[in-house]
């Protein structure tokens, strides 16, 4: 009996991997025959049924790209920079699309933060995490150069380099904890719509006082609230947003999908 029920877990195994097989291959098949809305679908498939990847994520921005449907193209790049921040081709395309947005808002970060981005696009999480091993060894090693070491000279290279290797080791630690938690983050969000409203208040505007702004797709917006109000169909949600650290106003959430 149980020689039974292993051959039979086992075959049910085999059965469930070649499938999911099959449908990546038929995802990949069906883009490759310039049949995108097919592809979409199948990759779409593919990330429900099985962990998603950062190359499953980046195909399928690439199929929504061909298929005419760049902000849904984006907000896949971004998923598969979210899974791996060194993934070159997703950045890439993710540039490539970004400027092909209509009246794309001016990029207000600042230098630091830019410089922290591509610092964190050298690796993957699990590089980061590496690396802060390595430093935390060469930190515990410039230690003991310090505590044993029979020169002066030799003390200060343990004192410094102790202080500079713990530097980059808080370091690596933050990037390995940022990447990591990335995934998990629900704050931004990217226009899926051709054209959004951003109003000053929640609310469809009903009078010349209500200042409205228009944002296209493919624009990416901070969410930092969400609310419930009253519209023709009785209540709708609309989410309190960011544009690039200076704007801030409120718009529809049907008119945006979270990354």
């Amino acid at each position: 009996m149980k020689k039974t029920i292993t051959l039979l877990t086992a075959l049910a195994i085999g059965t469930a991997a070649a499938g999911a097989v099959s449908l990546a291959s038929r995802a990949d098949s069906a883009y490759m025959a310039e049949q995108y809305t097919d592809a979409v679908a199948l990759y779409t498939r593919s990330i429900a049924e099985e962990a998603p990847t950062a190359d499953t994520y980046y195909n399928l921005g690439n199929a929504y790209w061909r298929d005419g449907d760049a902000g849904h193209a984006i907000i896949n790049y971004e998923r598969a920079l979210r899974l791996d921040p060194s993934h070159a081709d997703a950045r890439t395309n993710l540039e490539f699309v970004r400027t092909k947005i209509q009246d794309l808002p001016e990029d207000d970060s600042s230098f630091l933060g830019n410089l922290h981005e591509s610092i964190t696009a050298w690796m993957s999480t699990d590089g980061w995490a590496w690396l802060a091993l390595a430093l935390f060894v060469a930190v515990a090693g410039m230690a003991a150069l310090y505590i044993f070491a029979g020169s002066v000279a030799l003390r200060k290279t343990g004192f410094f380099g102790g202080i500079a290797l713990t530097c980059l080791f808080v370091y690596a630690v933050t990037i390995a904890a940022q990447t990591a938690s990335a995934p998990r983050r629900s704050n931004e969000a990217v226009v899926t719509v051709p054209t959004a409203l951003l109003s000053s208040t929640p609310k469809a505007s009903q009078n010349a006082t209500d200042k409205v702004v228009a944002i296209h797709e493919g624009t990416k917006v901070q969410v930092v609230d969400s609310v419930m109000a009253p519209s023709a169909e009785g209540s709708e949600k609309w989410y309190d947003v960011k544009i690039n650290n200076s704007t801030r106003a409120w718009l529809r959430a049907r008119e945006v999908e979270k990354i």
